[in-house]
C-alpha cells in the first residue's frame, strides 16, 4: 500500500518519527517521507541521518498553522499524526498551549487533509486518552474523537481517518528507562508507587501497529496493540539492582496503571490475535462487519489495563531488551 507513495508525519523529529522514517523506507520504498515539524535543530539533526537520500524531505511548520498544513499536503498519500504537547505537566500548567497543539492542530489536519485529497490518516493516541485524569489525556481523547468522526465530516471525500493507541513506549526520550538509567548511580531510584504497573511497547511495535491501521482501516477504529505489563518495582530492579528504591509518592496527574480500553468501551470493543480494535459509536460503525471483520467482541464491562493484563515481561526479557538497545536508550 505504501510503495512508492507519499506519506508526510507531523511531528516527525521526534521518538517515534525517528524509528518509522527508516523502517517504512526499508520496507514499502515510499517515493517520498516528509518530515513536519517545527523544531529546525531537531530536523538539522535528523537530516544528517538520512543525507543523500533523496526521499526524505524536510519541512518547517506548526499543526496550528492551518495555511501552512495546506501546503505541505499537497500531493501527499498517507498522513501518520505524531505532532503533540504530551508532557503531563506542561499541559497542566499551560493548558491554552496544549489545546491549541492536540485539539486546534487536529481540526486543522483533518481539514487540510480532506481538502487536499489524502487517502488515510493514522493518529497516534496514548492510554492518557481512556478515562483521562489530566489535560493531556482530555486533548488526546477529544483528539480521537475528531479523528474519528472526521471520517463522517469528509462527506464524500474518500479520505479515511483511523487512531492507534499504546502506552509507555520502551526507551524513548523521557520515558522511565532512560530516566533510571541516568541516575542509577546515585543508588536510589525513585518510585511514584510500589504497585505502579506499566505497558511495555517498543517503537518497532508501534511503528508496525500503525501499519496495519494503513491496511485493515475502514474509518473510525482505534487500534490498541496488546502488549506486556511490567510493575515499575521489578523494572527499576532490572535496570539498577543494586540502587534502593525510594517511594516518593504518585505525582499530579499520574495514574496508578495504564489504561488503554475503558468498560465503557467494551460495548464497541473486538479481539484479534495481536490487537484490540473500539469501534466508533456513531452512525451505526459499531455494528458495521467491514470495520468487525474475524474480530470476536469482548465481554461486557472488558477492561485492558496494564494491571489486569494476561502478559507479562519477565525481568530477563526487558534486560535483554536493554542489552541490545543500549546505545538508543533515550536518544530520541
Amino acid at each position: 500500500m505504501l510503495k512508492n507513495s507519499t506519506i508526510l508525519i507531523t511531528g516527525g523529529t521526534g521518538s517515534f518519527g525517528h524509528k518509522f522514517v527508516p523502517m517504512v523506507l526499508e520496507k514499502y520504498n515510499p517515493k517520498k517521507v516528509i518530515i513536519y515539524s517545527r523544531d529546525e535543530m531537531k530536523q538539522w539533526e535528523m537530516a544528517k541521518l538520512f543525507n543523500g537520500d533523496e526521499r526524505v524531505r524536510f519541512f518547517i511548520g506548526d499543526v496550528r498553522d492551518r495555511d501552512r498544513m495546506y501546503r505541505a499536503l499537497d500531493g501527499v498519500d498517507y498522513v501518520v499524526h505524531a505532532a503533540a504537547t504530551k508532557i503531563v505537566p506542561t499541559a497542566e500548567y499551560n493548558p491554552f498551549e496544549c489545546v491549541k497543539t492536540n485539539v486546534m492542530g487536529a481540526m486543522n489536519l483533518i481539514d487540510a487533509c480532506i481538502d487536499k485529497g489524502v487517502k488515510r490518516v493514522v493518529a497516534l493516541s496514548t492510554d492518557k486518552a481512556s478515562s483521562p485524569i489530566n489535560l493531556y489525556g482530555a486533548t488526546k481523547l477529544t483528539s480521537d474523537k475528531l479523528f474519528v468522526a472526521g471520517n463522517s465530516y469528509a462527506g464524500g471525500h474518500d479520505t479515511r481517518f483511523a487512531v492507534v493507541r499504546y502506552g509507555n513506549v520502551m526507551g524513548s526520550r523521557g520515558s522511565v528507562i532512560p530516566f533510571f538509567m541516568s541516575i542509577r548511580d546515585k543508588g536510589v531510584l525513585p518510585i511514584t508507587d510500589e504497585r505502579m504497573t506499566r505497558f511495555m511497547i517498543s517503537l518497532e511495535e508501534g511503528v508496525e501497529l500503525v501499519w496495519h491501521a494503513f491496511e485493515d482501516m475502514e474509518g473510525g477504529e482505534i487500534y490498541v496493540k496488546k502488549i506486556p505489563s511490567m510493575k515499575v518495582t521489578d523494572l527499576a530492579k532490572v535496570v539498577a539492582p543494586a540502587a534502593r528504591q525510594e517511594v516518593v509518592g504518585i505525582r499530579p496527574g499520574e495514574k496508578l496503571h495504564e489504561q488503554m480500553i475503558s468498560p465503557e468501551d467494551s460495548y464497541y470493543t473486538y479481539e484479534y490475535s495481536e490487537h484490540f480494535k473500539i469501534l466508533p459509536t456513531i452512525n451505526n460503525w459499531g455494528s458495521c462487519e467491514h470495520r468487525i471483520k474475524n474480530g470476536k467482541k469482548v465481554a461486557e464491562g472488558f477492561e485492558y489495563s496494564s494491571d489486569n493484563n494476561t502478559q507479562w515481561m519477565s525481568d530477563e526479557a526487558l534486560a535483554e531488551w536493554i542489552e541490545y538497545n543500549r546505545d538508543k536508550i533515550g536518544a530520541i
